[in-house]
């Protein structure tokens, strides 16, 4: 579990800082805060996890979120494994976005740091 390579991705935040947490299990912690910047980082380090925001964007003319960036990115990592944070008033939207794309698991604003920190020890043993 040492040593794995863990991006998250933080376009808005507004919450903690968790890179503690991720440190604590022993993860290498990159960080990027655009889906952009993400994607070379994704090629070039294929991380094990994930960590990204679903922020719905009603405006986008043919995508919900960035997130189908990410979907697009992540089948070329196929052992990466996906968290991603959401408000619950998204719900509704991320429901939708998962018939396509299903992260290894979905946490709801305000994460809970033990809950996350039990996802992503997960996430690394899978």
């Amino acid at each position: 579990m040492s040593n794995s390579k863990l991006l998250w991705i933080v376009e808005y935040g507004g919450y903690p800082d968790y890179r503690p947490v991720y440190q604590r299990l022993g993860c290498e912690v990159l960080m990027e805060n655009s889906m952009r910047k993400a994607r070379s980082t994704i090629k070039k380090h294929e991380p094990k996890v994930i960590v990204a925001e679903f922020n719905y964007q009603s405006d986008f003319r043919d995508r919900t979120s960035s997130l189908e960036t990410l979907q697009s990115l992540v089948q070329y990592v196929p052992h990466s494994r996906v968290i991603v944070f959401y408000d619950r008033e998204d719900e509704p939207q991320l429901a939708k976005l998962e018939t396509r794309f299903r992260p290894f698991r979905k946490m709801a604003h305000p994460i809970d740091e033990a809950e996350l920190e039990a996802n992503v020890k997960a996430a690394l043993a899978d």
